[in-house]
């Protein structure tokens, strides 16, 4: 496997790292957006169930759990970069948080019947993904709950969703909805 890293900035695994191969379309979440992104969604996602429909790295989802989430469901689809992921859980010691799934987030997405207060939506930018499962994330997320979008440009998501932060890093728009009234 490449070396390739990324390292965990917060929580209790603050300053573990995370090792994952390299495959087309998979970039971690970067330092300073994650930094962003958890400053938005507050420090302490304590009793938090968050689902990471493109797990790639772990970068979010283990970002997640080490600030106290209490289950992470981690969806990908690459049996690389999937036993990468079940690697890091044992390593972290966090596989009682972690729902793994080696699965196609689309297929996943049209077949949920439960619901996540924190959905983190990062696919490959040229995959045309975001476009296709952005119209179910209603029914993938509870009422207040949020949704991180990461993208090449940005999307537009319709009512029950509102844009509540956004920015730019380089090539990378993200953005955070609240789903419905909080």
């Amino acid at each position: 496997m490449n070396d390739n890293r990324v390292r965990i900035i917060g929580g209790v695994f603050r300053s573990r790292v995370l090792r994952f191969p390299s495959r087309p379309g998979l970039r971690p979440t970067p330092d300073r957006v994650r930094e962003t992104l958890f400053n938005w969604l507050g420090q302490d996602l304590t009793g938090r169930e968050c689902c990471d429909l493109f797990a790639g790295s772990g970068a979010l989802g283990f970002e997640a759990i080490s600030r106290g989430a209490r289950r992470v469901l981690m969806l990908e689809k690459d049996a690389r970069v999937f036993e990468a992921l079940r690697r890091s859980a044992g390593a972290l010691g966090c596989e009682s948080a972690v729902e793994l799934r080696r699965a196609d987030a689309l297929e996943f997405v049209r077949e949920a019947h439960r619901a996540f207060d924190i959905v983190f939506l990062d696919p490959p930018f040229d995959s045309g993904l975001l476009a296709r499962i952005a119209p179910e994330l209603s029914r993938l997320t509870r009422r207040g709950g949020v949704a991180y979008v990461e993208s090449a440009g940005g999307i537009e998501l319709e009512s029950p969703w509102q844009l509540h932060r956004h920015g730019t890093a380089g090539q990378v728009t993200f953005q955070l909805f609240i789903h419905g009234h909080q």
